[in-house]
């Protein structure tokens, strides 16, 4: 007897999150417009009104929103939204681009804690280091990270500096020579147009002792479409340059970032990035290895992690640099070293950056050194400087002497006849 054969159909995967709330929120805009950078940027979700699109956001919520952002205003660009696990509250990516009313409580925070104004010698142009100027070129950013360090800045609105003030930046570099260092930022210099943006790196590359141009730029993470061909082949003209970015969370490392890099890299520009430790976000060991590797995996140096900068609005985000130091200490013997980023404090008052490191030097002697290794066994190191001198040995008898013929290559022996090598 025949039997009735069923076809059971195999469910279609789940899409990517980031894939799903595309389709979701933003399914009637075409390919075209969502790979363009502008269309982002324009679009950027900016109110709380625009926020409840995406969030569901209580009365008291969005009370205390409009309060936060009153003070300190958001922007996320519809891209990095779509990243978001939309219904966690304590999701990495949220954390960061969402504002909280905890930005609003009192705290020791500072508005410019790393005294950037008292080094500005002319504006928008900081000379804190002998060999390496700082431009800031706008406030403008596609997203306004909650630890901005320039956190400051949000009130004035978005503002560009002039070309006019411009030119008073490289006319002071072109009169400092031991300026060899320059580091374009914002804001984001990347929110210049194209054009704006070469015609500042042209002029750098005129200053004969101008030997590095760093562009310190978060579009490679929260809108990569800006990393697009016309921008690359601009590049590539005024290398060497080294793009600092900012990935905070291995959530962000999506195949969009990843590209954005990649097409950095082949235009000639190094790619470094440098996290900031933000409590709740990135604080554990566990996620700073899934982020240096996959960085590495992307082709980018994690270059610095950051102590967070005790700027006012900010304090929620801070943690202990034990933590830091803990992040380090677990890291280290447990990857490659190239995968373990520096661990810096930039100290208040403008005085600059100073590496941490877990300490494995238990004690120290004129003599030796006792250490221990990433797992905990303690060792015994000679210290090099103070080893005694080799003693000299008896000069041996001499024996028979070798004489070279540099015109005939031949070797004699005082005692036999020279035999051609």
């Amino acid at each position: 007897m025949k039997q009735d054969t069923i076809t059971v159909e195999a469910d279609e995967p789940p899409l990517p999150l980031s894939e799903s709330n595309r389709r979701k929120y933003f399914g009637n805009i075409s390919g075209a417009e969502w790979n363009d950078w502008r269309w982002h940027f324009r679009n950027r979700i900016t109110s709380v009104e625009d926020l409840s699109r995406f969030l569901p956001l209580s009365v008291k919520e969005r009370t205390r929103l409009k309060l936060v952002s009153a003070r300190y205003p958001f922007a996320i660009t519809p891209y990095y939204m779509c990243q978001m696990d939309l219904d966690n509250p304590a999701d990495p990516i949220r954390q960061q681009a969402v504002p909280c009313v905890q930005e609003l409580a009192p705290g020791s925070g500072r508005e410019d804690p790393l005294e950037e104004g008292s080094h500005s010698v002319v504006p928008g142009l900081v000379h804190r280091y002998p060999d390496r100027a700082l431009m800031v070129l706008t406030d403008l950013c596609p997203m306004l990270c909650r630890h901005c360090t320039r956190k400051r800045e949000w009130r004035n609105g978005g503002w560009v500096h002039s070309p006019a003030e411009v030119e008073r930046m490289l006319d002071y570099i072109r009169r400092t020579p031991q300026i060899r260092d320059v580091i374009i930022s914002g804001g984001d210099p990347l929110s210049l147009s194209t054009r704006r943006l070469e015609e500042v790196l042209a002029a750098l590359r005129e200053i004969k002792h101008v030997e590095i141009i760093r562009i310190g730029t978060r579009f490679p993470v929260v809108l990569p479409q800006r990393i697009d061909a016309e921008l690359c082949d601009m590049l590539s003209k005024y290398g060497p340059i080294w793009l600092n970015t900012h990935f905070n969370h291995p959530n962000e490392i999506t195949p969009e970032s990843t590209a954005a890099c990649d097409r950095l890299l082949r235009s000639g520009v190094q790619v470094n990035n440098q996290s900031v430790l933000l409590r709740g976000i990135n604080d554990t060991v566990d996620t700073q290895l899934k982020l240096c590797h996959g960085l590495l995996k992307a082709k980018v140096r994690p270059y610095y992690l950051f102590q967070c900068d005790q700027v006012q609005g900010t304090e929620h985000l801070w943690t202990p640099v034990e933590v830091g130091l803990r992040i380090i200490e677990g890291m280290r013997g447990h990857t490659s070293g190239l995968a373990i980023p520096n661990y810096v404090i930039d100290l208040p008052d403008g005085r600059g950056k100073i590496p941490l490191a877990p300490n494995y030097v238990l004690s120290r002697t004129d003599q030796e050194l006792v250490v221990r290794n990433y797992e905990g066994h303690i060792s015994h190191f000679a210290n090099p400087a103070h080893i005694a001198p080799v003693r000299k040995h008896k000069a041996a008898p001499a024996g028979p002497q070798l004489k070279l013929d540099l015109n005939t290559t031949e070797v004699k022996d005082e005692n036999r006849a020279g035999v051609r090598s």
